[in-house]
């Protein structure tokens, strides 16, 4: 193809890389006399037309991303043009290689170096933020190295233009699995701190000349992703608290950009970060005694697998917040259902990137997340189509917009104003020790048994409506109020996420807490029946300190009904001897 004129303009001269998304052309604009970079989409050659419309689309919004941004770490796209039934970009050329070159072939860039190139990558994305873009794709491979000394963000091709419809498919994951942020990983819709994320594990390959997460396979990468700490940094020196700091498993525990930018420019010039320790502090960490950080074992502090609390799904079935799993209850600690405990939201009353979680100990770090990933393809420069086949986990990707809590109407604070249990009802005499009563033609499905955390769901049809029970003999929170207000932090993603009532009250005379809130449920979430969801949940932990999470959670349509039943589900309820 050297030496084909594209569009009666650009003439093509040499390849100067490729990858399995396409391949870039160094040619020369013959209206301009200027020389350029084009872009082939080589990809949309070999795959399905289904596919193929997928990579157009992508390309096309690489182009529509890039041309919203105006920053001089960005690289410019010129033009767009259709060529042979397929999308070509023409681009800014930029003499030089690629931060994944230089560590391939220094084995590892200077820490001051290493910041300087941060810095001008958390510039582009403040730049393509502003503009309403995500990158989603920030690796070493997309940095570009100028021979003039400029550092350049490129290929928005899986960019996420705010506003657009999305071109994933459902239970979709883009990008190169190594730098995937933990939240994307769990099925959630990513923010600009996945972005930042990202960055920090650019940064890691670059100072340490290996990526913090790869491991032998993508679901094995996955999975270290989200529940692995990164091994300390040996040859980060100031940069070592920064990216720490970005490498946090949980949005809201990582710097904001513009805290981010101060501290890689204080890096840059040799000097730690004045405000690295309110991170460090964060995840429980500290310095190595090389200047390091060190990122040792704390960083969670609990999800309850009892509830959709982060998002996540069930194995069994419900729409609930979290996912495939029973209609995403509050309590889930655990990225799936109402309360007990598993991955990380980690938190005390506030979460902030300078408040220390609750019960920092990585014990128990997402263990209901259960990957069932099948990698479909590797695309462009590392950027990988994962589909996630969550089996037993798949997390919703809403975004929600947390309102301002409504006064507190608890549907379950005085259950014994409802009257008796109805007569008509079951008693179940649950093998794991309790028992409660419920409608006719409840069935038990069990959610999880782990060690010490157990849960068990009861449903009339599938999980449209369920009742889930999550004991858990060693809990991270020592309070029931402070785990539902850590896993309330986790929900603020989803979509229309609001509180009705979290308080603290008491229950069976011991200290307890209630949470009721809504949300709205989508299509990709089981058993597919998109729409307002309303749940509610009492936690509270016994004289032996065993935390009980009795939750439950059904269509907004039905809610006068089901809270009703969830005040005599309270009264019925006898926990384990």
């Amino acid at each position: 193809m050297q030496g084909l004129l594209i569009a009666g303009r650009y003439r093509l001269a040499d390849s100067i890389g490729s990858g399995g998304m396409g391949r870039v052309w160094r040619a020369h604009d013959e209206v301009l006399h200027r020389t350029v970079a084009v872009k082939e989409l080589t990809a949309a050659l070999y795959v399905s037309e289904s596919d193929q419309a997928v990579l157009l689309a992508r390309t096309r919004a690489e182009a529509r991303a890039a041309a919203r941004i105006n920053h001089s770490a960005v690289v410019t796209v010129h033009d767009v043009l259709e060529h042979d039934g397929r999308p070509w970009i023409v681009m800014e050329l930029v003499e030089g290689y690629s931060l994944a070159d230089a560590v391939k072939e220094r084995g590892r860039v200077e820490q001051r170096e290493a910041a300087r190139i941060g810095l001008w990558v958390l510039r582009a994305l403040r730049a393509a933020h502003s503009a309403g873009v995500l990158h989603r794709d920030v690796k070493p491979g997309n940095v570009l190295l100028g021979r003039d000394g400029r550092v350049l963000l490129t290929d928005f091709g899986i960019a996420q233009i705010e506003g657009d419809t999305t071109i994933t498919r459902t239970g979709e994951v883009v990008g190169s699995v190594d730098y995937l942020a933990p939240e994307r990983v769990r099925g959630h819709d990513p923010g600009p701190s996945s972005d930042l994320w990202a960055l920090g594990a650019t940064l890691y390959t670059a100072v340490e000349g290996r990526s913090p997460f790869r491991r032998t396979s993508p679901l094995s990468t996955m999975q270290a992703v989200v529940e692995e700490e990164a091994e300390e940094t040996r040859h980060a020196g100031p940069l070592g608290p920064v990216i720490a700091a970005l490498l946090s498993k949980e949005p809201a525990q990582r710097p904001s950009a513009e805290e981010a930018e101060q501290m890689l420019a204080e890096a840059a010039e040799g000097r730690r970060p004045s405000s690295a320790q309110a991170f460090v502090h964060t995840r429980g960490s500290g310095m190595g005694t090389n200047g390091s950080y060190t990122s040792g074992a704390g960083t969670s502090g609990a999800y309850t697998s009892a509830s959709y609390a982060s998002g996540a799904g069930t194995p069994g079935y419900g729409s609930g917040p979290g996912g495939p799993g029973p209609a995403g209850g509050a309590a889930g600690r655990s990225v799936t259902g109402p309360t007990t405990v598993a991955p990380t939201e980690a938190g005390a009353t506030e979460i902030g990137p300078r408040t220390a979680p609750a019960r920092s100990r990585p014990r128990r770090r997402l263990r209901t997340l259960a990957l069932v990933v099948a990698v479909a393809a590797v695309l462009g420069g590392g950027a990988a189509v994962a589909y996630q086949q969550w089996g037993s986990v798949h997390q919703d990707g809403g975004t929600g917009r947390a309102a301002t809590p409504a006064p507190a109407t608890s549907a379950a604070s005085t259950p014994a104003s409802e009257g008796a249990v109805p007569d008509n009802w079951e008693r179940h005499n649950d093998p794991l020790g309790f028992s409660l009563s419920l409608p006719k033609g409840w069935k038990r499905k069990v959610y999880q048994i782990d060690g010490g955390l157990k849960q068990v769901d009861y449903s009339p049809d599938g999980g449209l409506h369920f009742v889930r029970i999550a004991i858990d003999t060693n809990p991270d929170f020592a309070d029931a109020y402070q785990h539902q207000k850590d896993l309330e932090q986790q929900l603020q993603r989803l979509v229309d996420y609001r509180t009705v009532t979290l308080e603290a009250n008491t229950y069976r005379d011991r200290k307890g807490s209630l949470w009721e809130y809504t949300w709205t449920a989508l299509q990709k979430d089981p058993p597919h029946v998109p729409g307002p969801r309303h749940a509610i949940e009492e936690t509270y932990y016994s004289r032996e300190g065993v935390e009980y999470a009795i939750y439950m959670s059904t269509p907004e349509a039905g809610w006068a009904k089901t809270s009703k039943q969830f005040k005599w589900v309270l009264q019925s309820w006898q926990p384990s001897s």
